[in-house]
Order: structure tokens, then sequence, then C-alpha cells
């Protein structure tokens, strides 16, 4: 997928001001990326594809319009930001890392969205946020994720997951000690990639 295919993904569903404030932030990061190392150096030429699409394509399996979203292990705004940017509801980025938690503040404040957006500089562990949405990119396993943030979740709680390829062994290991219904979606972006849903989690 092109560039120009990936921003138009976005305006498409989200409209050409979504798009340009995402544009803003991709800008932010490339320069930041100087300073701290965000991205790999060789995705910035297809940082739409890369990072933006791939984290917009989030939203629409949330199904919901607002509510309070979840991002843990946020890193240089992936998927979080994203989502902040293109969707109305309350963002919550959890990176414990304090100079890219430091860097995600300031993205906020200087793109207008910081009454929505609560950046979290430590281990999801401490934080308490009772989340609709929750989400995770490539952090951990599965099961050692929702150990760590089994306290955010809630009966009605959506897991996007975004995964390399689908270890259905540890889908199995997982229903030994937890319930929940899952699906899985193919990512947009990469045929190699898949993104995990669960719903109805708890732990037996």
């Amino acid at each position: 997928m092109t560039e120009d295919h990936a921003r138009d993904w976005v305006v498409q569903r989200y409209g050409a001001e979504a798009a340009d404030r995402i544009d803003w932030f991709l800008n932010l990061v490339v320069v930041e990326n100087d300073q701290q190392n965000l991205i790999a150096p060789s995705t910035i030429q297809t940082i739409w594809a890369r990072h933006a699409l791939d984290s917009a394509q989030l939203i629409p399996l949330a199904d919901r319009s607002d509510g309070q979203w979840v991002d843990i292990g946020t890193g240089g705004g992936f998927p979080g930001m994203i989502v902040a940017l293109a969707w109305p509801g309350q963002v919550a980025l959890v990176e414990p890392r304090k100079r890219r938690a430091d860097f995600l503040r300031d993205c906020a404040e200087t793109l207008g969205i910081a009454d929505r957006v609560t950046v979290h500089a430590s281990k999801i562990e401490s934080v308490a946020v009772k989340a609709d949405i929750i989400s995770a990119r490539a952090v951990a396993s599965v099961e050692n994720l929702l150990r760590a943030a089994a306290h955010c979740g809630k009966q009605d709680t959506r897991w996007l997951l975004p995964r390399g390829r689908l270890d259905e062994r540890e889908i199995k290991t997982l229903s030994r000690h937890w319930r929940f219904v899952f699906h899985v979606e193919h990512s947009i972006t990469s045929a190699d990639s898949s993104i995990v849903i669960l719903d109805r989690v708890g732990a037996r």
C-alpha cells in the first residue's frame, strides 16, 4: 500500500481534518526521532502505511464512537495517539519510559487534544482506569498482557491486540486460565499480521 493510499483510507473514514492532524503528529515523530528512537529509521519513508494506518485500522474494530480507550505500551504514539487524533473519545496512553511519555504529553498539547488524552508514565499495573477498549501493539504475550491489565477491563471491554502471525497454541493455552470470546481480523497493512479481538474476558 502506498503512502497516498494509506492517507486516503483515513480521509475517507475520518475526514481531511483528522488526516491533517495525523500528518502534523507524524512530522513531530520524525523530528523527535533524531533525539530518541521512536520508530525504526527505515520506516520513515512509509510512516503512513507502516505506523499511521496500521494504528487507525483498529478504530472500526472497536465498534463504538466514544468511551474510554486505554493503549498499553504506546511508545512513539502507535496506536494510541493515532486513535486519539481520529476517534472522539477519551484515550489513556500508557508508556513507562519517561522521555517518550513527555513527548506524548507535549504532542497532545500541541495538537489540541490534551483535554481527551491522558498520558501515564508507568506500567499498566499502576494504572487505575476502567476501559471500554484496550489496545496493545505487540506488547508481551496475550496471557501476560491479560494478567497485567485485567484490572482495567470490564465485562464488556473489547481488547484489540495487533500481533504477527497468530499462534493458535497461544490461544489454546490462554483458554486454560481465561474465559473469552475471540476472533481474528487480518491486518490491512501486512499479510503476515493479524489482530486478535477478545470480548467478555474474565479469569477462570
